[in-house]
């Protein structure tokens, strides 16, 4: 995995002779060797479909195995294509994104297996944990379907996480009882409503300085309710630096005086030169 100048994300290695961002979509030829400490023996790591494709293959060499992503998925019918080989057993072993868990009916599947599913539970989002419970569930329905039994392998460092017994139990009610448990402790909806407000520029230093000037100003009325700037998960995107603030704010605060309040504290963040032309999105009621 390399990082390119647009993105800070890793970039996919290619069968065909290519590196690509699967935000930005740029693509670059492979380099032979690391442009800051020069070493030659560079090796693709990480588990992504493709690679996965690779070693199932070498595993199963007696299977035809077929790969479902965004890459396979481009050309005209190329999805119907795939499901229907799948279907008529052209194709026994079937790798793929997240698509492979949703709304797909397949008769004669008999085992599915979720690949690094750590993954899906530690991203920085207060939601990871309900939709990762909701992916391997989807998932996990793939499994012996039409009165079959099945069976479902997942891949995880931290098999002692409760999700799994959740999983194992199919206990929805159990899931989301302890998740509002969970969000209740830290602040987050229902309990709470949060506003995002991300800043955006090609020069980072300003997107620093006027994040932090622009918290600077809400902290002034409304405290510990404002949180960050920080980098997002994702913190530059086709050269553009971004930095965002999470607002938590009570439920019973007027929408519209809350809407007021940040425009008036725009108003002022913006008599400043420097901030002009910072793009600033705001997202009301953050979904994750």
């Amino acid at each position: 995995m390399i990082r390119h100048s647009g993105c800070i994300l890793g970039s996919s290695r290619k069968n065909r002779g290519e590196l690509k961002c699967h935000y930005c979509n740029k693509t670059y030829k492979p380099i032979g060797e690391c442009p800051v400490c020069h070493e030659k023996s560079i090796e693709p790591v990480g588990m992504g479909t493709e690679k996965l494709e690779e070693e199932v293959i070498q595993l199963f060499p007696s299977a035809t195995v077929a790969r479902m992503d965004t890459d396979t998925t481009q050309g005209k019918y190329a999805y119907e294509k795939i499901i229907s080989d799948f279907q008529k057993n052209k194709v026994q072993i079937l790798v793929g994104t997240q698509m492979l868990s949703k709304g797909l009916d397949f008769e004669n599947v008999s085992l599915v297996g979720i690949v690094s599913a750590d993954g899906l539970l530690n991203r920085p989002d207060f939601r990871s944990h309900e939709r990762g419970f909701q992916l391997m569930l989807q998932a996990a329905g793939r499994a012996g379907r039409k009165n079959r039994q099945g069976e479902v392998v997942i891949q995880t460092a931290d098999p002692g996480q409760p999700i799994y017994r959740y999983l194992e139990t199919n206990d929805y009610e159990g899931f989301y009882h302890s998740q509002l448990e969970e969000r209740k402790l830290f602040n987050y909806p229902p309990y709470k409503r949060l506003i995002s407000i991300v800043f955006k520029h090609k020069d980072e230093h300003k997107v620093e300085s006027g994040s932090a000037f622009f918290a600077r100003l809400l902290q002034q009325s409304l405290g510990e309710m404002v949180l960050g700037p920080n980098k997002p998960f994702i913190s530059r995107i086709q050269q553009y630096h971004l930095r965002q603030i999470l607002l938590k704010l009570d439920n019973h605060l007027s929408p519209a005086k809350t809407r007021q309040f940040i425009k008036s504290v725009e108003s002022r963040f913006r008599e400043k030169q420097d901030f002009k032309y910072l793009v600033l999105y705001f997202d009301v009621d953050v979904m994750g």
